[in-house]
């Protein structure tokens, strides 16, 4: 009699319940070289060279991707066009990071016996640990050997999910320890979403003959010529020494309309006004600008000198939200 299929959400509770308690387990023994390996990836003088077949492969590709993303210098190497040629990709200098579930796949052959010669230090990850690569590696990286998610059994899927895990813990482990900040990541990451919440101020403002700005003494005739020929609508009020005291917004003119021309610009500015520092992240400039319900703020050095201005405008503009 055949056996009832599971329910779509069975199957999927079944895969994820294997693969969680699997990566529980990676976690709670990690391969006694991990450690060892992330000294040898913090003191390499090259880049890592990752490679493996088929799944492996493509498990290879996203930890280079996430190894260079996080200040780690990295690519991926295919097995076979190695054997072809692409071995000259890899120096003396460099790192092997070699991934195969079972240890045996014929296709890294070549490039193994390529570093054992070279001297190249190889990281080897697999489930078995009397297997060939095993056996020619510098370090291993030993995966426990836990059922596929698979039905079959066959398909590799709890065993792709260990070696993402690993290779995960290992980028991150590499990134703790170089102290990887935010602002270095932001370098790797220029683009989209994730590349406008880390800009700093400093990239999105305006500066230089757009900075609106006029000393305390300036009459409200030369002042507004400033504020039209900037077109922020607003302007900086400086001290004697150069550092901001005050702005003159839209508002400010009409709240000082009666005998605003008889004025100097430091008796009609908004005095002790919000301003930023140059390392301000614009996330954190819009938030500001949300709360005092103001479109633009001034970017001030820590002796108070303004140095540009940034729009609420310009920030949304580059994506920032």
């Amino acid at each position: 009699m055949p056996t009832t299929p599971r329910t779509p959400t069975a199957s999927a509770t079944r895969v994820l319940e294997i693969e969680g308690n699997a990566l529980i387990a990676l976690s709670r023994a990690l391969p006694a070289d991990f450690e060892a390996a992330v000294r040898l990836i913090l003191n390499g003088r090259g880049r890592v060279a990752l490679s493996g077949m088929g799944k492996s492969g493509h498990i290879a590709r996203k930890i280079a991707a996430t190894l260079a993303s996080t200040g780690t210098p990295a690519f991926f190497v295919h097995p076979a066009e190695a054997s072809h040629g692409d071995l000259g990709m890899i120096t003396p200098d460099d790192i092997a990071i070699v991934i195969s579930n079972s240890g045996e796949t014929s296709e890294l052959s070549d490039l193994l016996a390529y570093c054992l010669r070279f001297d190249v230090p190889v990281i080897g990850i697999s489930k078995r640990a009397d297997s060939t690569l095993m056996q020619a590696a510098t370090l291993k990286l030993t995966l426990p050997d836990h059922e596929e998610a698979c039905s079959l059994g066959m398909a590799p899927t709890t065993s792709t999910t260990l070696t993402l895990g690993l290779g995960d813990a290992l980028a991150v482990a590499v990134m703790d320890q170089r102290e990887f900040r935010a602002e270095h990541f932001r370098s790797f990451h220029p683009g989209g979403k994730l590349g406008a919440r880390l800009a700093k101020v400093t990239q999105l403002m305006h500066s230089g003959d757009l900075l609106p700005l006029v000393p305390e003494g300036t009459p409200m005739s030369d002042t507004i010529l400033t504020m039209t020929r900037c077109g922020f609508g607003i302007t900086g009020v400086t001290d004697a020494q150069g550092g901001l005291i005050g702005v003159i917004s839209d508002g400010d003119l009409r709240r000082h309309m009666d005998g605003l021309m008889d004025r100097t610009a430091g008796q009609v500015a908004t005095r002790n006004p919000v301003s930023v520092s140059p390392e301000t992240a614009a996330a954190e400039a819009v938030a500001i600008m949300n709360k005092r319900k103001i479109y633009s703020v001034f970017v001030v050095e820590t002796d108070h000198r303004p140095v540009g201005i940034v729009r609420l405008h310009d920030c949304l503009r580059a994506g920032v939200v």
